[in-house]
């Protein structure tokens, strides 16, 4: 029976088969899942790894999501490393034992391809289940392309298994143009991977007869809040482990990664604010726009949405006089999660940058180029006139009337 699987330097790999490597690489003990589109390959690769001997480890087949994270929840607690994977409707159905796994304190990894929420049922990617799971206690690490979801699954698996944090981890990549496009790849050995993960370290293990623990005990308002408390402290906590993993990954692969990425902002007027594959879209449109118009435009990308970097959101935008907060998912009655994130890092500092928000790419619908170049020529003309020109929310790339819920106030 074969022990591992031999990796040559360069893999032409999508985001779902880079995550199962990541799996495989990091020898999760127990994966149970329930399959969803479009993050079935991950839980299916898995599946094959265990039946060729790649991996010694446990595939279940639960009933559902919430009986796959339930299944993920007792096998973490017995003492294993635990993993799973889901997008959208799953999510939701996942969504309360994630609650559970968090409060347990238990260094799960799920690795999330977002997809759009129902209804109308649809299977193409938005970040709203991303956000539907934003308090839910997890570490959230958002990947951009299949390099960084095969990296960030491997550093999660660190970062959620420190003794210092001791929480679930969601590693999040875009459903269909990151999870089923694929790109130049390239991992590490499986020595290498094992080796920067570690084994893994049990803390109260359940089967440890020796030493009998208790799980999911009851606490009312004697203790419930000491407890929340407590662990939303290692969550907000959790930055100095990360940074400190993001380095020690740096210094093997010479690929760096940061809980905030900044691009093109040393000089930067005008920004966009976004998570996912549109970060790169977003990139190549501020390069065009520098070289053939003149706009000083930049690019910030949280790729740590919890714990959300606030100071350093604060840094990046001190100097920005119109940003541009994109999000991936219709808010229902309100301004978007990231767009309340950032004005939120922005309200306590002397800086004043002109925010709007956008909503975009709902349901899958493309975000190209020239979208992200009209959004950074708004930001341009907002600068110019040291007000909001446009409406304070606007929806892009959006067929037919113009929809204006929130107009801004013009001077």
């Amino acid at each position: 029976m074969a022990d591992k699987m031999e990796l040559n330097e360069v893999e032409v790999w999508d985001g779902n088969y880079a995550a199962s490597q990541a799996l495989r690489q990091a020898q999760v003990d127990v994966v149970a899942a329930y399959p969803i589109t479009p993050s079935t390959p991950i839980v299916e690769n898995y599946g094959a790894y265990v039946a060729n001997g790649y991996v010694d480890g446990e595939y279940v087949m639960a009933e559902s999501e919430h009986g796959a994270m339930s299944a993920c929840v007792g096998a973490a607690a017995a003492g294993g490393r635990v993993a799973t994977a889901t997008s959208s409707q799953g999510f939701m159905l996942m969504l309360e034992v994630l609650y559970q796994a968090s409060g347990m304190r238990l260094p799960i990894v799920l690795t999330v391809v977002n997809r759009a929420v129902a209804s109308p049922l649809n299977v193409r990617g938005d970040h709203g289940d991303m956000y539907a799971g934003r308090d839910s206690g997890w570490v959230q690490i958002d990947a951009f392309n299949a390099q960084e979801a095969y990296d960030l699954t491997l550093c999660a698996f660190k970062i959620g298994e420190d003794l210092d944090v001791r929480l679930p981890v969601m590693v999040h990549q875009d459903g269909f143009v990151t999870s089923h496009t694929a790109q130049n790849v390239y991992p590490l050995s499986d020595e290498e991977a094992y080796a920067f993960v570690g084994d893994y370290k049990p803390v109260d293990e359940m089967l440890d007869f020796s030493r009998p623990v208790t799980y999911g005990a009851q606490t009312e308002e004697d203790w419930h809040y000491e407890h929340k408390a407590k662990q939303h402290k290692a969550l907000m906590e959790s930055y100095k482990v990360i940074d400190k993993v993001f380095e020690e990954f740096e210094k093997k692969t010479g690929r760096k990664y940061n809980r905030l990425e900044q691009y093109m902002m040393e000089d930067a007027e005008v920004a966009i604010v976004a998570l996912g594959t549109t970060v790169e879209t977003a990139i190549y449109a501020a390069e065009q726009l520098r070289k053939d118009e003149g706009i000083k435009a930049g690019v910030v990308a949280p790729r740590s949405f919890r714990p959300f970097p606030y100071n350093e959101i604060r840094e990046a935008l001190a100097n920005v006089k119109s940003v541009a907060v994109l999000d991936r998912s219709c808010p229902m009655g309100a301004m978007g999660a990231l767009y309340n994130e950032i004005c939120g890092a922005m309200a306590s500092t002397p800086a004043n940058p002109l925010v709007t928000n956008y909503i975009y790419g709902l349901g899958g619908r493309d975000f190209a180029v020239e979208d992200a170049k009209n959004i950074f020529r708004e930001q341009k003309a907002n600068a110019d006139a040291g007000y909001i020109t446009t409406e304070l929310q606007q929806f892009s790339g959006l067929r037919g009337p113009k929809l204006a819920f929130y107009e801004a106030k013009r001077s």
